[in-house]
């Protein structure tokens, strides 16, 4: 069985990228609204270790992770996930 892949949000925090709907900045207004709503009903997983939020990454099971990284960092890191080194073993076959 092949190991669950994951993407760092920061500070050893990992979500599983297959768990992940959206990766949102955290710099409108509605989306901080949001996120306190969030917030009060217990739906917020916080990654930030005390630091400013950066993104929200919205998962399939309703909860949200709060990252102190950039989505855009955290959409560049999940891409390298999907390329990893299994990909090349299948290319070299």
């Amino acid at each position: 069985m092949p190991a669950p892949v994951v993407l760092n949000v920061g500070f050893y925090n990992y979500v599983l990228t297959d768990k992940i709907i959206a990766m949102v900045s955290t710099e409108s207004a509605p989306m901080r609204r949001m996120v306190q709503g969030l917030r009060q009903s217990g739906k917020v997983i916080d990654a930030t270790q005390g630091r400013k939020t950066k993104s929200v990454v919205f998962t399939m099971s309703g909860d949200v992770v709060l990252s102190a990284i950039s989505q855009e960092t955290l959409a560049r890191r999940l891409s390298e996930v999907e390329h990893t080194p299994d990909d090349a073993e299948e290319a070299e076959e």
